[in-house]
């Protein structure tokens, strides 16, 4: 089964999150912040990660970065989700290691695109 952790701070955008992607077939995983993303990536690296920007404790910049400087982080494909639309975040997102971008709110169609972009759903 394919696995997501889903990384925001954010209790509605991670209970709105698992719903959609439960409903495309993922197990799924939840951290509410950068630190306790890694922590749940050391212990089992998913295959997907949907990571919030703006979050307490450590961001999704910072954690995307420590991310793809373990063994295996450069494995799961990273999906930033978040209100920060301009060329700078995009392209800081992008040149940090993520492979998709998707503006919150989203819904369960934009999502699934965004997936299928990566290579799941």
């Amino acid at each position: 089964m394919k696995t997501c952790l889903i990384v925001d701070d954010s209790r509605v955008i991670r209970k709105v999150s698992r719903h959609i992607l439960e409903t495309l077939g993922f197990a799924v995983e939840e951290a509410e912040n950068g630190q306790a993303a890694l922590d749940a990536c050391a212990a089992a690296m998913p295959d997907v990660v949907l990571l919030d920007w703006n979050m307490p404790v450590m961001t999704g910049i910072e954690f995307l970065v420590q991310l793809r400087a373990r063994p295996g982080g450069d494995t799961p494909k990273v999906v930033f989700c978040t209100t920060e639309n301009d060329v700078a975040h995009i392209r800081e997102a992008i040149q940090a290691g993520a492979d998709e971008y998707v503006m919150k709110p989203f819904d369960h169609e934009t999502l699934q695109i965004k997936l299928q972009l990566v290579g799941f759903a």
